[in-house]
């Protein structure tokens, strides 16, 4: 397991102080390690869990040849062009079983959707298709061509080869694939853990009377709801206050029972010194101030329990700015890690953190090898200014015009506090490290909400 400070002195453009969004992706690829447990679930209780290991597919899908369409099955050497056939119906092939007949020169048979197609036909014409004359078929001149609407035997799957890949979520269609395979059960990754607790004397519980000076807790909830939609059994530890013995006693629990676990608030140079001190004390953390707006503060690393006191290393101090420790510091672990996310305390700043860096990471922790969302292109409705130098996420609403084309236009009010905002958005504007002003109808990514949050 790699230590913060061997992470950072491998990644080229390390600064702590500066860190691009893109070096934070680069950083916690290296700092993940993938879960390793794994169990056998029935395929009911498989939806979202990650596969543990490749399904091999025990049969061919389809088993036989079958009929794709309600129609009528013959030989296609029976085709002449610009002639109407006329075929002598001898049967019915239905789904489920084999046909028993055989079928001659001139003749044909109907045949239902999914039976067996008779080893010497090979095309089926549908019903609408056909003008039933007694028990004889007229097919009119280029209807059909030779193999059509006949499925092949594995043309789906074969025996022997993967259906499935390790590392795939299980969505609603491969839980109907693994099915059609005939297995009742599936090995999967075990559930990620994830423990989460904000922070701050000036933050009300639901339930708790309003006080000067107080704001009800908010992140608590947009966390819940974005780690239950990720698929990991959530841990809520409430609220912790300001008090050194309780961010001690918190962390050591969320440590004990968790994977990772996920603060709000305490990392802004401007709060207090306790949340990040604990960090420190307890595990090996970075402490960054990444190019992006919101959510420029954040700490990341690991929490060590049982808890082993931390052995500093002589590193370079020149560009770390006091109050924030020396990120990478190398520490001396034992027993079980949890990793750690500080995000900032801004309602805004805390889902676009866990969006762009948290969710990924705790996939990758899920043992998942998704790739990266399809950012989606959309002409700016609107004129957007904005520095070089820095990635910003702007609330967006994407709408398609009369045209077809996608169009997207912030919410109005970007700032970090405005959760309204992330209500009525359907997405974020992604505007990249290096680009500059976006003037209008101008092509912009955009991050969809759909399926994260």
């Amino acid at each position: 397991m790699k230590t913060i400070a061997q992470i950072a002195a491998e990644l080229q453009g390390y600064d702590p102080q500066a860190l691009s969004a893109e070096r934070v992706t680069d950083f916690l690829a290296e700092l993940i390690d993938p879960v390793t447990e794994t169990e056998m679930l029935s395929v009911f209780d498989a939806l979202g869990r990650v596969l543990a290991q490749d399904v091999i597919s025990p049969i061919s899908v389809p088993p036989h040849d079958n009929s794709a369409m309600d129609g009528f099955a013959f030989n296609s050497t029976e085709l002449r062009p610009d002639q109407t056939l006329a075929l002598r119906v001898v049967g019915t092939a239905f789904a489920g079983k084999a046909w028993a007949g055989r079928v001659g020169p001139g003749e044909c048979i109907k045949i239902m959707t999914g039976a067996i197609m008779p080893p010497e036909l090979d095309t089926v014409v549908p019903l609408e298709f056909v003008q039933v004359q007694g028990d004889s078929v007229e097919l009119p001149d280029g209807v059909v061509s030779a193999g059509d609407n006949r499925r092949l035997l594995g043309e789906d799957l074969m025996a022997g080869q993967p259906a499935l890949r390790k590392g795939q979520t299980l969505g609603p269609a491969a839980l109907g694939l693994i099915a059609s395979l005939g297995l009742p059960s599936v090995n999967v990754f075990r559930r990620v853990k994830v423990a989460y607790f904000s922070t701050g004397d000036e933050i009300l519980s639901l339930g708790e009377a309003p006080r000067e000076g107080a704001v009800y807790d908010s992140n608590r909830y947009t966390v819940f709801g974005l780690l239950t939609r990720l698929g990991v059994e959530v841990i809520d530890m409430g609220v912790v206050g300001d008090d050194p013995a309780l961010l001690e006693a918190a962390f050591r629990q969320a440590a004990a029972k968790a994977d990772a676990i996920i603060t709000s608030g305490g990392v802004s140079m401007g709060e207090a010194d306790h949340t990040k001190a604990m960090m420190k004390q307890l595990g090996d953390v970075a402490f960054w101030r990444i190019a992006m707006r919101p959510g420029r503060p954040m700490a990341v690393g690991r929490i060590v329990y049982p808890h082993t006191p931390p052995l500093r290393r002589s590193l370079p101090t020149e560009s770390v700015e006091p109050g924030w420790g020396q990120p990478g510091a190398g520490l001396e672990q034992s027993g079980k890690s949890s990793v750690l996310f500080g995000l900032p305390g801004n309602p805004v700043a805390v889902m676009v953190t866990f969006l762009a860096f948290v969710r990924p990471a705790l996939l990758r922790l899920m043992g998942s090898t998704a790739a990266e969302p399809v950012l989606l292109r959309a002409h700016s409705g609107e004129a957007l200014r904005k520095k070089p130098g820095r990635t910003e996420y702007q609330r967006g609403i994407v709408t398609r015009q009369a045209d077809g084309a996608l169009q997207v236009r912030t919410t109005g009010n970007q700032g970090s506090g405005v959760l309204r905002s992330m209500v009525e958005a359907n997405g974020l504007i992604v505007l990249h490290h290096d680009q500059g002003n976006v003037a209008v109808g101008d092509a912009v990514d955009v991050m969809m909400f759909d399926g994260a949050i």
